[in-house]
């Protein structure tokens, strides 16, 4: 990999702290910066301990993550535009932190400890609360509100005070939308001591499982398991026609699935792949858009998929293995479709791959990096033997700590897949036993490589470092969750998720029957309109509650206010919370707040919008294939009725569609495409992407002439090049 195409990585740091809000973290003084890296080594090591040996109770072990989240995210979020220095100490400046920030770092920490300290009294509090219960929990609604905005941003913030106010004067609201109305005394009893809003499955998720894999991320990627899946896509993928497009493909996915943002992936692998792909002849804007929605793929990637599948487990009670499944097939379409986009865009502009003296070796690669391999094989180990992902996310990183501290050795490697195993055949890993005894023996080799290392205190400070800033990485995620809580437990309140789901399906129902009155009958079928306009209309609800969500926090909006109107319509669960989900993240993508393709736009240095633009088309496989599970659930694999046949005929045709849809959209396959021809196709890959065999003959029988006309081209165009 050249050093021109690598950008310096302080400017790649900048521009992922002005684009995601998650990380614009206010500068600190020393003294300060010790304290926060303190609590947030102590959050990392609480969650890393009771992942391995035990979690505590329900509300004990949600109310100590909050309390640390919302009091770091005081101290580590400003209150508006972060400056460039750090605030100089003074009496209303405690070490260069407002006195307020104090305060509400306080006021956090005291509301959010609250309810699991009268936890033993709680069952007679719920419903006829004290005064000193809903006035902590006024102070808890409030100081997470800011919290969340400072982690965040402002969309998940005004959602949720709306639908505060909603809660409390929707009895004035005409039609289906009202409701009896309630105190603020009620509000706040139903969202802060029960477990439908604040303390609910949002913030119980994200501190059982999200936070353990966002951590175990920051710590693979600081043992080289992001390089090695980058030099790795660019040693496989970067020869061909259009190199560093595909190497960005297949590495953003790799990333992706273990770095939990759109836009952390695009500036990461960005930095070394928008260079390449602008070096080659790639237009700006296509490079970082290339880059923007392969990171988004990421998201949706097996087996991590960016914390969501554990998300799913949780709200659909399925095993996990049921989960990753289902997310195979969608996720190759989407990732095929960019591809065959790229590599058209690469014929049409007839680009070269990388050279020989520009590509790393395969088995170089591999040969150097593979114990940082070790980690994620450890913890899909543990997964699929059928543990906790809690319990697989405590080995991830018990792994990641002892390749780390061993400088990455292969035989310390082998050693601990070799344990690993064992302890899981003999039925030891479970006790405590078993657990000390791996534990004991990774840090005793740990420690022996530790003593020989001329680096060893650098490796442990590295560590230590990585904890504290998956830490620092996580707390807005906390924050998001726990406000999504203030979201479900409105709806739960109010019944509004169901009144939207009425709307939604009434509309859809008039739309319906509109449409039939100008069909033929024999083309007309009301229940199938309605859940095609049901689909658009939620599509385009998620697009909006999408925008500037992070990942976790977008899903559970999703299920909450979007999925039901599709379970009303009797669409499988899975098969609505996938739909739902992709066209929540593909908000990322998608104008006019693609923070995902701005992020690619920066680094390439091209116009936002239009690289906005280019990013949604090449993500047009990820808006059109959850349509197509939809109506052929086979795709997903775990669906009721399955068979192989509805299998096979749904994917290929999806398969043949995209081709069909990337060579209309690029003007671009064998030869250039003419305008009408182009037209035809995208018909073409309409139909045949349907999952109806009529459809996919018709379409395929329109394609026809076009993709017969563009052999022919091909064929003149190589009998007349010279050999």
């Amino acid at each position: 990999m050249s050093a021109q195409a690598e950008l310096d990585l302080r400017k790649a740091q900048e521009l992922e702290e002005a684009l995601d809000s998650e990380i614009r973290f206010r500068p600190l003084q020393p003294r300060a910066g010790w304290l926060v890296a303190g609590a947030l080594l102590a959050l990392s090591l609480f969650h890393y301990y009771t992942a391995g040996f035990g979690l505590l109770p329900e509300t004990t072990h949600r109310g100590i993550h909050l309390a640390f989240v919302l009091g770091l995210i005081f101290l580590v979020f400003p209150g508006g535009k972060p400056k460039p220095l750090p605030d100089a100490p003074s009496l209303l400046r405690p070490f260069g932190i407002g006195i307020q920030d104090w305060l509400l770092a306080a006021a956090a920490v005291v509301s959010s400890l609250y309810v699991p300290w009268i936890f033993e009294d709680l069952a007679f509090r719920v419903g006829n609360p004290l005064l000193t219960d809903w006035l902590m929990g006024t102070l808890a609604v409030v100081v997470l509100i800011e919290a969340t905005r400072r982690a965040i941003g402002w969309p998940l913030p005004i959602i949720a005070g709306v639908l505060i106010l909603y809660a409390l004067y929707g009895a004035g609201l005409p039609g289906i939308l009202a409701h009896p109305g309630n105190s603020w005394k009620a509000v706040i009893n139903h969202l802060y001591l029960t477990s439908q809003g604040i303390y609910g499955v949002a913030l119980g998720v994200v501190a059982t499982y999200v936070f353990h894999y966002v951590l175990f991320g920051v710590l693979a990627t600081r043992i080289g398991l992001g390089k090695l899946f980058i030099d790795l896509a660019t040693a496989l993928a970067g020869r061909y026609s259009g190199g560093p497009a595909k190497v960005s493909i297949f590495a953003s996915g790799l990333f992706g699935m273990i770095s939990g943002s759109s836009i952390a992936n695009t500036v990461t692998v960005g930095s070394l792949t928008i260079p390449m792909m602008i070096r080659i002849g790639y237009p700006r804007h296509f490079a970082g858009a290339v880059e923007a929605t392969a990171a988004t793929g990421g998201q949706i990637t097996p087996p991590i998929m960016g914390a969501a599948a554990f998300l799913m487990v949780e709200y659909l009670n399925l095993p996990y293995q049921t989960i990753i499944l289902a997310a195979i097939v969608p996720a190759a379409m989407h990732f095929f479709g960019v591809f065959c986009q790229v590599h058209f865009e690469a014929k049409k502009l007839g680009m070269r791959g990388l050279s020989a003296s520009e590509l790393p070796r395969a088995w170089a690669v591999l040969r150097s990096g593979w114990p940082a391999l070790t980690p994620l094989i450890v913890l899909l180990i543990v997964l699929f033997s059928g543990f906790t992902p809690y319990l697989a996310a405590f080995w991830g990183i018990t792994a990641c700590l002892v390749v780390g501290f061993t400088g990455r050795d292969p035989a310390v490697a082998l050693a601990l897949l070799a344990g690993m195993i064992g302890a899981i055949w003999t039925g030891h890993l479970t006790e405590w036993s078993g657990l000390l005894t791996l534990f004991g023996l990774g840090a005793a080799a740990s420690a022996v490589f530790l003593l020989r290392a001329p680096d060893g205190r650098a490796r442990i400070l590295d560590m230590i470092d990585a904890f504290v800033t998956g830490a620092k990485y996580a707390i807005g995620v906390g924050a998001a969750a726990a406000c999504v809580g203030i979201i479900v437990g409105i709806v739960t309140l109010t019944g509004v998720g169901f009144k939207l789901s009425n709307i939604v399906t009434g509309f859809a129902g008039e739309l319906a029957g509109l449409l039939g009155a100008v069909l033929p009958a024999i083309l007309y079928d009301a229940g199938a309109l309605t859940l095609f306009f049901t689909l658009v209309m939620t599509a385009i609800v998620c697009l909006l509650l999408g925008c500037g969500i992070p990942t976790t926090a977008c899903y559970i909006i999703m299920v909450t206010i979007a999925q039901p109107a599709l379970g009303k319509l009797g669409v499988e669960p899975i098969v609505s919370h996938f739909f739902v989900f992709y066209y929540g993240l593909l908000a990322d993508v998608t104008p006019p707040v693609a923070l995902a393709a701005y992020a690619g736009a920066s680094m390439a240095g091209a116009d936002p919008f239009r690289t906005g633009n280019t990013a949604f088309r090449l993500a047009t496989a990820k808006a059109l294939v959850p349509f197509v599970f939809v109506y052929s659930p086979a795709m997903l694999l775990v669906t009721k009725n399955f068979t192989w046949l509805a299998f096979w005929e749904t994917t290929l045709g999806c398969v043949a569609g995209i081709i069909l849809l990337a060579a209309a959209l690029t003007g671009y396959g064998l030869a250039a495409i003419r305008g009408v021809e182009r037209w035809a196709l995208v018909l073409a890959s309409v139909l045949v992407i349907m999952p109806s065999r009529s459809a996919t003959l018709v379409g395929l029988a329109i394609a026809a002439p076009v993709v017969i006309r563009q052999i022919l081209l091909a064929r003149r165009r190589s009998n007349v090049e010279p050999a």
